[in-house]
């Protein structure tokens, strides 16, 4: 098992390394620090005098990878590359374009994620799940017709259409809740309750389908069948054999998700005013703060190939002959 986690660790390594190579080359050679002063300075005959303070100001008037004025380690570390790739293996972030710091707006703003990203993430997976439990139990039914129907509506209607209906009906027409807002404490369920409401639902649609999918191929197969020509109950089959096996693959596509519930959501802290790492996201978009972009770009890379590792480390505890592959 040790050997296998090991095994999975290097394998990220380099792909880590090429995830920093390219997020540095998009940032810095396809878009190099001189257009990003124009933009910053929102004028396209901007004297070369503000563009080299603008950089000088931001540590982007180093070389890219090698420093000529420079002898023995400092022509490596007095460089861009150096100072603004490397440094984010350490998660050292530095600070934005307009002086923030940047690892100090993550810690702050992934906890509004996290109250929005875990119960919409913990909810929905039990929702989904129980729902395609009581499908499978109808199954070639009418009732599993019209749920079917039912989900591929759900899934054909835009999430900000759930989003801005939500905020009519619930927060203006009946005031049940907050139109957008957030406050920490015993207080921010009000602004929580509807943004995860909406989340649970916007996800039924494809998440019952994917689910039923999975516990239709366990019912149809053999030691179900023998399991109920021994005189089963189809309760007991449903819940004691279905289920925990079908939970296998519904164990391994769940994990790689929830690192990314840390990155929160763009469309859901948007239109409800929750101070995020997804809103945080856009925000740097719309200001340009390109600092900030290629930190969460990196951030969000990590995360994802830790998703990847847990995913791998889920399934040999399910399935301990993946151990051998």
């Amino acid at each position: 098992m040790l050997a296998y986690i090991v095994r999975r660790l290097l394998y990220a390594v380099p792909i880590l390394i090429g995830v920093n190579l390219l997020t540095f080359a998009l940032f810095f050679v396809v878009n190099t620090p001189d257009q990003m002063a124009r933009v910053q300075l929102g004028d396209r005959y901007v004297s070369e005098e503000a563009i080299q303070e603008w950089k000088v100001q931001r540590g982007y008037d180093k070389p890219l990878l090698f420093n000529t004025a420079h002898e023995g380690p400092a022509a490596v570390t007095e460089t861009i590359f150096f100072e603004k790739s490397l440094s984010l293996f350490a998660l050292d972030f530095g600070k934005s374009d307009a002086g923030r710091n940047i690892a100090a707006d993550i810690e702050q703003r992934m906890w509004p994620s996290l109250a929005v990203a875990l119960p919409t993430f913990a909810i929905g997976i039990a929702v989904n799940i129980a729902f395609a439990l009581f499908v499978v139990m109808f199954r070639a039914s009418l009732f599993d017709t019209g749920a079917m129907i039912l989900c591929v509506a759900l899934m054909s209607i835009s999430g900000v259409f759930y989003v801005i209906a939500g905020q009519f009906f619930f927060a203006k027409e009946w005031n049940l809740v907050p139109v957008s807002g957030y406050l920490s404490g015993v207080d921010a369920w009000r602004f929580l309750l509807l943004p995860v409401i909406i989340g649970v639902i916007s996800g039924i649609g494809g998440g019952k389908r994917l689910y039923r999918t999975l516990f239709l191929e366990e019912a149809n197969k053999d030691y179900v069948r023998t399991a109920r020509a021994k005189g089963v109950s189809e309760l007991t089959v449903l819940f004691r054999h279905i289920l925990p096996n079908g939970m296998i693959p519904i164990l391994t596509s769940v994990v790689v998700v929830i690192p990314s519930l840390f990155m929160g959501s763009l469309l859901v802290e948007s239109f409800f005013g929750i101070p995020g790492l997804g809103s945080y996201t856009l925000e740097a978009i719309q200001a340009q703060d390109f600092a900030i972009v290629r930190s969460m770009v990196f951030l969000g890379s990590v995360l994802y190939i830790i998703g990847l590792l847990l995913t791998d480390i889920s399934y040999t505890l399910v399935d301990p002959r993946v151990r051998l592959s």
